[in-house]
Parts: C-alpha cells; structure tokens; sequence
C-alpha cells in the first residue's frame, strides 16, 4: 500500500521537491499552498509555484488562511495522509503536523542546528562560510529545532551567489526528500535530537532578510561587503545611495563585485570611476568594484554598459 502524503510549500524551491517527490511514483493525496495574493504594479493575482505544479498534475489543492481554521483541519482529515512534508512554508500548529501517523518532516536548507530562521542561504554567504547543505527534520513545537533525519553537505564556493546556491540545494533536495520519505516509511531512521548536535558549538541564526538589512555598509572590510553583496544577489539585492557634491543622488543594487586588495587613499566611500569601463567604491582595506548594477526603475547590467548612458560629473561619496 503507497504511503499517502500531504506536501505543504509554497516556491519554487519547494515545487521542485514536490515534482521529484511525483515523479519518485508517491501518492500525493492534497497539497497545501498559501493563498493568492495581487503582485506587480497591476496587483494581478498570482498563484505560487507549488500551486502552479499542483494544478498541473491535478492535485486536491488547500490554500487556508489560518490554519487552525476547523474547516481546514477538517479537509485535512479526510484525505487520510500518512505522511506530512513541509518545504518552505509556515510554522505548522501541533494539531497539523500531529496528524499523520508517520509524522510530518521538514526540509531545510541548513545544516541544523546551524542557520534556523527564513533566510539560511542568504546569511551563510554572507558570514563567509565554505560549508552548507540541507538537513530533513520531524517538527516539533519549536521552529527549525525538531530531531534530524538525514543531513546532506555541499561547499560554497568563494564566488558563489545565494541565486547559484539556492538552486544547487533546490536539486540537491529533490534526492534528499524521497530518501527520507523511503526511511521514514520503512522506519529505518535514528534521529539525531539538535541539543546533540549543537553541543560545543556556536550557534548563527538566519533571520527574515529586511530592507535596511541590505544596505551596504562602506565602512567595513572588503570581503564582508563582497560576502554581502553576493549574499543577497539576486535578491532581494544589496543597495547602496551615491550622492554627488552638486547633490545628484544616484539609488543602485549591486548584484555583483569585485575586491581590488590597494589600501585607499582616499576617504571610505569615495566613488571612483573612469565613467567608461570601471566604478569602484574605496571601503575600509580595499577597493569594491561595482561589476553589475541596476539603477531604480531600470534593468540590471554591466557596469560598462550602465557607464555609456550615465556620466559621474564632480565628487561622489556613498
């Protein structure tokens, strides 16, 4: 008898586990999405990625608002699940994830207890770290802190982009669900409490990723501000503000940088261009080559590309 499972998620990282977990041959009894929500500046509906995926394969398909809503629960119940997995969706109240009778997993792209919170990729780049993965759990009463089932590591390379490696870990994923599926289903499983793995070691936390989180700070070192720009690349973007002594004001992301390892002579944040091929900002042991940029309300583009239309005249300072 197939082991009937409920997936709830909601990007595409989690409708890509949700198609290997179809294609792994898995009755998929319902899907859990959030709701519909307006995006863009014509605030047209738009479904999420797992929803999309869902219609797809014809899928019975929840989208509760409140999810101790006891219609929800009651729809829940009646699909008679075996199995839960959540991807990349809400903290799930007891009465849910309580439900099936072989648990509800989580898949997380950390190696906990490292990294719990809503952006792990981000900051793992950010904090300049060479080591990653994922890590599938059971859900308890706490976020990202339930017993782990398999772990799965992978290097960050230096140059590496939170977009490059979230999509490493998207495919990565794939094979880790199913094979935690098939352990969890054949009760071959020796789950590993967090305290245990946490003993004698620092914890970093990977909180939601705000806006003012994303400004770049001159005054730092060069390679945290390189760790932070590719953190955040490409989205939701790091930003910084040029301002010129003739108070032009110039709003770009950076999408991508380059450490020019000179001890400035200049103040921190001077702006240095040739206004043809080059625009670097002088930080606190280097230089930051600005390599691919967007200014507000146009495309993303390479820094040569963006200097042809746009002319730094006079003194500039982010």
């Amino acid at each position: 008898m197939k082991t009937r499972i409920v997936y709830f998620g909601t990007p595409e990282f989690a409708a890509s586990q949700l198609e290997a977990i179809i294609a792994a041959g898995y009755e998929v009894a319902a899907v859990v999405t959030m709701p519909d929500k307006p995006a863009g500046r014509g605030k047209r509906i738009q479904y999420s990625d797992v929803k999309k995926t869902a219609l797809e394969h014809g899928l019975p398909l929840l989208q509760p608002e409140k999810l101790k809503d006891p219609e929800f629960l009651q729809a829940l119940e009646s699909f008679h699940a075996d199995l839960f997995i959540v991807v990349a969706f809400r903290m799930l109240p007891a009465v849910v994830w309580k439900m099936p009778r072989l648990g509800t997993f989580n898949l997380h792209a950390s190696l906990l207890p490292q990294y719990r919170g809503a952006a792990p990729i981000n900051h793992a780049i950010i904090n300049g770290e060479t080591e990653t993965g994922l890590t599938t759990f059971f859900l308890n009463e706490e976020i990202d802190k339930g017993a782990v089932i398999m772990r799965e590591s992978v290097t960050i390379r230096p140059d590496e982009t939170a977009g490059e490696l979230h999509d490493e870990l998207m495919l990565l994923g794939n094979k880790l669900v199913v094979e935690t599926i098939k352990k969890v289903e054949n009760n071959d499983i020796q789950a590993v409490t967090q305290e245990e793995l946490a003993s004698n070691v620092t914890l970093k936390d990977a909180p939601k990723i705000f806006k003012d989180f994303c400004v770049i700070q001159w005054n730092r070192d060069c390679q945290a501000i390189y760790n932070h720009i590719r953190g955040l690349s490409p989205y939701p973007a790091a930003h910084t503000q040029l301002s010129s002594d003739q108070g032009d004001v110039l709003e770009l992301k950076v999408y991508a940088s380059a450490i020019e390892n000179r001890q400035p002579s200049e103040s921190i944040g001077t702006v240095l261009t040739d206004n043809k091929s080059f625009l670097k900002i002088a930080a606190n042991d280097g230089y930051i080559h600005l390599t691919t940029i967007q200014q507000a309300g146009k495309k993303a583009m390479k820094t040569d590309d963006f200097l042809r239309g746009f002319r730094f005249e006079g003194q500039w300072k982010a």
